[in-house]
């Protein structure tokens, strides 16, 4: 994308020159490539400059625009762009519509054959960041349920994009194996195994009622037997919990999902983390005791009121864990902490900023990408999800039926912003109904139309070369020469992947790459419906066609990878 972004920035210093502005910041300046726009009425690339300078130059925007028309087409102030750029236009209310040369083109297009995937990466010059990325955290009193795949796909995609762009990427997941949930489910699976030794008893009616205890407390009285009546009841929270844990790391990973980091929250308890943490925010004077529990002053920071950290029974509260775990986090020197948690926790952003800043951590450098709640079509309605009665959709229910890959990409194909409804009749067909047949399918035909070609002696020798991205100087000349108005369409679409990745790395809207893929797909698929590609009565066409191909197949291919899903050679 070197060639792009140089254009990007020649024009920027070009406008700086004719305006002289030194010291004006251009980053909230935008020149979007327009990939499904008519060329002739909008060019290549569209600039909002002109509104961004309304303000500083007290001129109307489409003054302005006028202007840099004017210095561009008289030449004074050419700064390198009249070999790139073939003509810059005005439109209303303002915006700058750039086209590029032919040649231009043609080496935007070389450049994506030779780059390769390294075309869609930040160049040397950009900031590369140390981010920490914190998703799922599940409590591990159970199997992970249906809403734990969105937020997994989430955050595995968004570590996927940042650490393809250069950025430094820890994915970590955060155990909470302290607190009442388990201890609950430890009294909860103590009851399964006695009840299994032949003891009449119940399971308290806020406790865990689910099957997955009872086929557990069997496989602890096999290895125990009468012994576990000896045990004490941590012995019951630890065993579970364990067990649970290593079923939650096995559901990830057939899900397509490893972490860098499973952070244990008993750790800040056990090390006395917690307990530094409230000390140095009493020595700030951020804490106070009322009615026998320790308060933190969060509404010195935003809060709607102040939070209680410690019980008066002397137990911390999650708030109080929390504040050391990000901490823990700041100290371990991320530029940028991602916590990934449920809509529910709306209200928890504002506290967890304020406790972030109240131990003089800079509160920008955390970002919480909140996700709504996802449901199951069956019959039209969604069955309701609850660990403790047992009545739940497990994700590896929905991964053992429809996939991995189908798994993944519905849970992403969608704002992680709005409800998401899982719809299994999609899901399960094998038809361009389901993005992901469709987009894999693409991808299989790429190399079917290849492999088809390479059987022709014609094309047999350049098909060789073009896969092992050898072709000679003549042969890549007469690709690039032979380039029409539907294949440049194409290319275009391709090179936009880079935009779409950066705006990720900006917005962490991931969904957007699950967007690209379709379209990709479907012009792909109407661009092969409507162009011959092995032509032998036109050789030099039919070359540049399969050279457009092999770019096809090359993002495809990547853009699998980042999403996690399979490349198939065969379907």
């Amino acid at each position: 994308m070197d060639l792009v972004n140089k254009v990007k920035k020649k024009i920027l210093i070009f406008i700086e020159e004719i305006f002289l502005l030194e010291d004006f910041d251009f980053t909230r300046v935008q020149i979007i490539l327009n990939q499904d726009k008519n060329r002739q009425n909008f060019g290549d690339l569209s600039c909002n400059v002109a509104f961004i300078l309304s303000k500083v130059l007290g001129k109307k925007p489409m003054d302005i625009a006028q202007d840099i028309v004017n210095k561009f087409e008289d030449g004074t102030s050419d700064t390198g762009l009249k070999g790139l750029i073939f003509k810059i236009e005005v439109a209303a209310p303002g915006f700058l519509n750039i086209t590029f040369t032919d040649s231009a083109w043609k080496k935007i297009t070389q450049e994506l054959y030779s780059s390769k995937d390294n075309f869609f990466r930040l160049s040397a010059d950009d900031k590369k960041n140390k981010y920490l990325i914190e998703f799922v955290s599940a409590n591990p009193t159970g199997p992970l349920h249906l809403g734990h795949g969105r937020n997994g796909i989430i955050g595995d995609a968004l570590a996927r994009v940042l650490s393809f762009l250069g950025h430094d990427v820890k994915k970590e997941f955060y155990i909470n194996d302290v607190g009442s949930q388990i201890k609950k489910m430890g009294e909860s699976f103590k009851i399964r195994c006695l009840q299994e030794l032949g003891q009449n008893l119940n399971i308290p009616e806020d406790g865990y009622h689910g099957q997955y205890l009872v086929d557990l407390a069997k496989l602890c009285v096999r290895e125990f037997g009468d012994d576990i009546l000896k045990k004490e009841n941590k012995f019951f929270s630890d065993y579970a919990k364990n067990i649970m844990l290593d079923l939650q790391k096995k559901d990830l990973a057939d899900y397509g999902i490893e972490f860098d980091n499973w952070f244990s929250e008993r750790t800040l308890h056990d090390s006395g983390q917690v307990e530094k943490t409230i000390e140095n925010l009493k020595s700030k004077k951020l804490v106070y005791e009322q009615d026998g529990a320790l308060w933190f002053k969060s509404t010195e920071f935003g809060d709607d009121k102040d939070r209680v950290i410690r019980k008066k029974t002397g137990e911390y509260t999650y708030i109080a864990a929390d504040i050391a775990y990000h901490k823990n986090k700041y100290e371990r020197g991320f530029d940028k902490i991602i916590d990934i948690l449920g809509q529910d926790h709306h209200g928890y952003v504002k506290r967890l900023k304020s406790t972030v800043e109240a131990m003089g951590f800079d509160p920008s450098r955390l970002d919480v990408i909140l996700y709504q709640l996802v449901s199951i079509k069956n019959a039209g309605q969604a069955e309701r999800m609850s660990k403790r009665a047992g009545k739940f959709t497990m994700l590896k229910d929905i991964v053992d039926t429809v996939g991995k890959d189908v798994a993944r990409f519905f849970y992403l194909n969608r704002k992680s912003e709005a409800h998401l409804d899982f719809d299994l009749s999609v899901a399960l067909k094998k038809t361009d109904e389901n993005p992901v047949f469709y987009i894999q399918y693409a991808y299989v035909r790429t190399r079917g139309v290849l492999e088809k070609a390479k059987t022709e002696s014609i094309f047999k020798e350049f098909i060789s070369e073009l896969i092992n991205n050898n072709l000679s100087e003549v042969e890549l000349e007469v690709c690039l020469n032979n380039l029409c108005r539907a294949e440049f369409s194409v290319i275009k679409k391709l090179i936009s992947l880079f935009d779409i990745l950066v705006v990720i790395q900006n917005s962490y809207q991931i969904h957007l790459l699950s967007y690209y893929m379709i379209e990709l797909a479907n012009l792909f698929h109407s661009y092969y419906a409507n162009n011959r590609i092995i032509d032998k009565e036109n050789i030099e066409l039919s070359k540049a066609r399969m050279f457009v191909l092999w770019q096809v197949r090359s993002v495809l291919g990547l853009g699998l990878k980042l999403l996690g899903l399979a490349q198939p050679e065969k379907m």
